[in-house]
């Protein structure tokens, strides 16, 4: 396939809401000797796009001003230094950046190949989310076979996620929901437990459903009013780690339990973090978690997909909370 000059994305004509994206030209993207060029099937949504649009995201040095934080496709160049791709190779990548276009660069560690069962426009879905979820649940939070989790937000795409992989591990998952529907959804993903925040405490729920004893990890999305409770149900030696902090950065509590019970209270972020820390992830995941497509205990969880010119409805329905999973964006696609 010959490469052309030009490409169509996704730009945002200004910050503001989702009606400021619209379609544009720019250059095909030169991709650098450790890289791949790769032409996008599908291009995963994720909070930070919203955010970036919104012109609120400080973004890392050499993002770029394209939204897309994950995307898959077919490589149609690779370089000088990259022995590990091909061309013509399908793959899904973690990118800083750029996802919403026809194509895009990805360092070639960053690169992972399409699971098996998920098309090579879905996987588009899972690189950011993946990643995000194995580094903090994994990783940061230590989750363990036979341990309790309580996932906040259990049908975002994070959500959705985090309670597979829980249960892949052999943990016990309690995660939180707004509606009926989105509580059968978290069954139906795996949890042991769907709590209903609108109706119920999952304070309660929580040290209820473990006698009293507390959770080992939560894995948080919301932050603000969420964290005094969570220092309360959380065990001895819990984990409480951060991935968002939607409801507010600052809030009054008891810090005397992190001490009286030795928990321990981290986060993180993805975008910013080197190639090195990345590519450790994403072959963390190839062998722990990539496996678990074949067997079906992981699958991809599409809600809804979309063209690039149908962009600014997929922003609209992300920002609602009504979606159940991943929100896709296709360069050609007809809806």
């Amino acid at each position: 396939m010959n490469i052309p000059d030009r490409m169509r994305y996704v730009s945002v004509s200004k910050p503001g809401g989702p009606e400021v994206l619209e379609i544009r030209e720019c250059s095909i993207p030169s991709y650098g000797k450790d890289e791949v060029l790769i032409k996008v099937a599908g291009a995963g949504l994720n909070g930070a796009d919203l955010t970036q649009r919104k012109g609120k995201y400080p973004l890392p040095p050499g993002a770029g001003n394209i939204l897309g934080l994950e995307a898959s496709g077919t490589i149609l160049a690779v370089g000088e230094n990259v022995t590990s791709l091909k061309k013509g190779d399908e793959v899904c990548a973690l990118i800083k950046g750029g996802g919403y276009a026809e194509y895009v660069c990805a360092p070639a560690l960053q690169c992972l190949s399409i699971p098996s069962g998920v098309s090579l426009m879905d996987a588009g879905a899972l690189p950011e989310t993946f990643c995000t979820v194995y580094t903090n649940l994994i990783d940061r939070g230590a989750l363990k076979k036979g341990e309790c989790v309580l996932i906040q937000g259990g049908t975002s795409g994070i959500g959705y996620t985090a309670i597979q992989i829980a249960k892949f591990v052999g943990a016990k998952v309690l995660a939180t929901g707004r509606t009926i529907e989105k509580c059968d959804a978290i069954r139906r993903f795996g949890a042991d437990r769907a709590i209903n925040y609108v109706e119920e405490d999952f304070e309660i729920i929580a040290m209820d459903f473990t006698n009293g004893n507390g959770v080992d990890v939560i894995l948080d999305i919301v932050g603000g009013p969420y964290i005094p409770k969570e220092l309360n149900i959380l065990a001895k030696n819990g984990r409480l780690v951060f991935v968002n902090l939607r409801a507010g950065k600052v809030v009054e509590a008891d810090f005397g339990q992190i001490h009286a019970k030795h928990l321990t209270v981290t986060g993180s972020r993805l975008r910013p973090r080197s190639i090195a820390e990345k590519a450790a992830i994403c072959l963390s995941l190839k062998q722990q978690i990539w496996p678990a497509f074949g067997t079906g205990d992981i699958k991809v969880e599409v809600f809804k997909r979309f063209s690039f010119e149908r962009a600014t409805a997929a922003h609209m329905l992300m920002e609602s909370s009504a979606h159940i999973g991943k929100i896709l964006l296709y360069p050609d696609f007809e809806n």
